[in-house]
This record gives structure tokens, sequence and C-alpha cells, in this order.
């Protein structure tokens, strides 16, 4: 961060409710270079179609020219490329992909209002912040629940959050802080641009793109005060027992100790979120009982889950007759790893084995990296095991003549061993 920004955080810290006048001066010539270089050198293209190493070819002149055309207000932001992603059940996620020097300008953008209202967030906002990952609100969670606060659970989720936003409900909370014009004008050319999906060009009145660069910093901005202030200061201090809200980004689940107080947050929440155009998934928005399930109860595991980032929750006994909150990999995700690697193994049968077996362990250490946590063991066990029967199916229809045995795949493996399933992330207690 530069010494210029180091002041605008200090003083955010030390005014929770000052406002700033001027600020677009600092996104200058560095401000730029450092927002190329946080750039993915993989990244998507957007409509330009230019990558991270042509721009950089010629980088000191095209972020100098770049910046002239912000100072003189000549900058025009080029259309967002839309794709779609799988999901998961026939079902895509819309990723918005903007040209390479727009996302400099977002990058440049956000660090500058990232200096501000990180010192504004919540300690109960995870999503997209610095020094906060998935792992510390699952943290969050099960210290509440391993403490006795929370009994039930509002498992919540918001239809579409990103196409959703009001934009001029933003504007109007981003002006709470931030009165310079110039960076404000940024911002919009940022929200009202043009979305360029086959050959169909539509210029949506509402909603961010979901995969711009500044996109989740935004989204951080408009859920701090649609939710997170609401609940801190309006809803907990009218509850009787203690409550609990955990957000990554627009999925978030909020605890309570007391069952009535819950169906009290619960009926209201959808108004809430009316107000401010989103609206929550009535499938996927429900209260859980999630209270610890009594010492005489035999079952091995407790009668509710939860869905949260990508793991089930349940109640678990321990061999020493404990109950504790467990986890495992989400079948859904789970389900979509494994047809990813079945998709790999099958279209690059005909590649070099070393080839394919680092692709493979590359894929298995992003997936572990972040599900490789404490109690999870068996999934990652079925993800290896299932790793083993696709890879082997494959190899062995590489020729009709040189059968892929499981005795010559077992020699294979002792020499292109797999990620060893060992912890990699404690969460629980």
């Amino acid at each position: 961060m530069s010494p210029g920004l180091l002041k605008v955080a200090e003083r955010a810290r030390q005014e929770p409710k000052g406002v700033f006048h001027s600020l677009a001066h600092l996104i200058d010539v560095s401000a730029l270079e450092r927002a190329y270089g946080r750039l993915r050198k993989d990244a998507a293209v957007g409509v330009d179609g230019m990558t991270k190493e042509q721009y950089g070819q010629e980088l000191g002149r095209r972020l100098n020219d770049l910046h002239d055309r912000m100072a003189s207000k000549r900058y025009r932001h080029q259309p967002i490329r839309r794709v779609h992603i799988p999901k998961g059940q026939g079902k895509t996620r819309p990723i918005g992909v903007s040209a390479l020097e727009d996302k400099i300008v977002q990058g440049a953008v956000r660090e500058v209002l990232e200096s501000i209202y990180e010192q504004d967030f919540l300690d109960c906002s995870y999503g997209f912040r610095p020094g906060r990952r998935a792992h510390d609100a699952l943290r969050a969670l099960n210290w509440a629940v391993y403490h006795g606060e929370v009994s039930w659970i509002v498992e919540a989720d918001i239809r579409s959050f990103f196409d959703s936003v009001d934009r001029e409900a933003l504007m109007e909370m981003l002006s709470l802080r931030v009165v310079d014009g110039a960076l404000l004008r940024l911002v919009g050319k940022c929200l009202h641009v043009g979305v360029l999906d086959g050959e169909e060009v539509s210029t949506p009145d509402v909603g961010t793109a979901q995969g711009s660069v500044l996109s989740p910093l935004l989204g951080n901005v408009y859920l701090h005060h649609v939710l997170d202030l609401w609940f801190e200061r309006e809803v907990k201090p009218r509850l009787r027992g203690k409550a609990l809200l955990v957000r990554y980004a627009d999925d978030f689940v909020i605890g309570f100790e007391h069952r009535d107080d819950a169906e009290r947050v619960m009926a209201v929440l959808g108004k809430r979120m009316g107000r401010y155009g989103l609206t929550l998934h009535p499938e996927k928005t429900r209260l859980v009982d999630f209270r610890r399930p009594t010492s005489g109860q035999t079952r091995g595991k407790g009668p509710s889950t939860i869905d949260f980032l990508g793991f089930t929750l349940y109640w678990r006994k321990t061999l020493r007759g404990r109950w504790e909150m467990w986890c495992k990999t989400q079948r859904a995700r789970l389900r979509r790893a494994l047809v990813a690697v079945e998709d790999f193994c099958r279209r690059h049968r005909h590649e070099p084995i070393k080839v394919q077996h680092a692709a493979l362990v590359q894929r298995m250490n992003g997936h572990l990296n972040y599900f490789g946590v404490n109690g999870n063991q068996r999934s990652m066990r079925l993800l290896l095991r299932a790793v083993n029967r696709c890879w082997r199916k494959w190899l062995n229809r590489r020729s009709q003549n040189a059968r892929m045995t499981w005795k010559k795949y077992t020699r294979l493996r002792r020499e292109l061993p797999f990620p060893s399933l060992q912890v990699r992330v404690q969460i629980w207690c």
C-alpha cells in the first residue's frame, strides 16, 4: 500500500463517519502498475483479446496513456464479455470478463476503496477481504456452536445477488464515505457497461458483473449496509439470547441461541432484502434445528445438517461418546470435482503419462487445499479412489493392444504418486 493510501486508511480508522473529498489523485501511474502486477497471467481475455503478457510488452507507454485518458475524462470502459461456466445439475453461472485495461482500472479503484472500507467492515464479513478466508468463517461458526451460543441456524441463499444489486442504492452507500466525484464517476463507468453475450449486446440497468475485479468489494459494501449493520445495530439488541452472523460474500448463515429469536428474524429477513432489490431463494433458505443431540441418543449422526461454503456440517458422535460438529464435502461440490476429473482424463488420455499426472496432481492439490480439513478424511478418500478408477480407465483405452491392468497401474502409481491425504487446515475443535 502506498503512503497516500496508508494515510487514507488511518484516517478512515480514526473517523468512522468521516467523508473523503479527494481520492482520485491516488490513482496514478504507480497505482495502475500495482493493479497490473496483481492480475493473473492466465486470466481469461475480454473483448479486446489482450493478454497480460501482450499488454506488458509496452507497459510504461500503455499505462501513461491510460492515466492521461483517465485524467482528461476520455477513458471509456469497454463492454464485458459474458461466459457461462458449469454450475452442476445442468445449470451455469454467468461470469463477466472485462478487457485487460479495464481490469487495471478496476484494480486501482478497488485499492483506494479497500483502504477505506477495510476499516468499516465488521468482523462477521469474511469474503474477498485481505487476510481472511472461508476457513476463518467456518471456524467462527464452529466456535459459537461448540460453546453453546448457537442452537438454531438460518441457512440463507440470495438469488442471483450480483445481478440484482441496485446500482443507485449502491452509489448512495458509497457516497456516505466517498464524495470525490471523479472517483465515483470511475465506479459508475465500471458499473454502467454493456454486456456481450455471444453476438448479443445488452445494457442492464441493475447488477454488477460477477467475475470483475471490482465486484467483490462493491458486493461487500452493499451487504455491509443491507445486512451486516442492520443485524448488528437493529436486530441483535432486540433478541432475547445470543446470535451470530457469518457472511462470506453473498453466502451467509445466522445462528441463534433461542428458536423464537430465529423465527422472528426469519420472518423479516426476506422483507429487508426486498427493500434493496434482493430475493432469498425459497428452497435454499430455511431454519434448521442444530441443537446438540442429547447424550442418551445412540445414533452415530445427528438429525440435522446445513450446507455452508461447500461443506455439509452435521453432528457426529465420537468414539469417546461426545457429540461434536463435523463436516464433509458437500455432495454437489464433490460430484463437480469428479466430473471435472473424468472430463480431463478423457480429453487428455493420449498425452504423455507424466504430463497427465502433473495436471491431475495440480487439480487434486487445489481441491485438497480447500477441502482438506480435519474431519473430512472420508470425502478425501472418496476423491482419491475416484481419481484412481478414472485415470486407469482412460489409460486403459489408449490402445487396444497394451492394456492398463490394475497390476500395471499399481506399479505406475508407485513411480507417480498422488498427493497424500493429510489434513491441511485445522478448523474443528
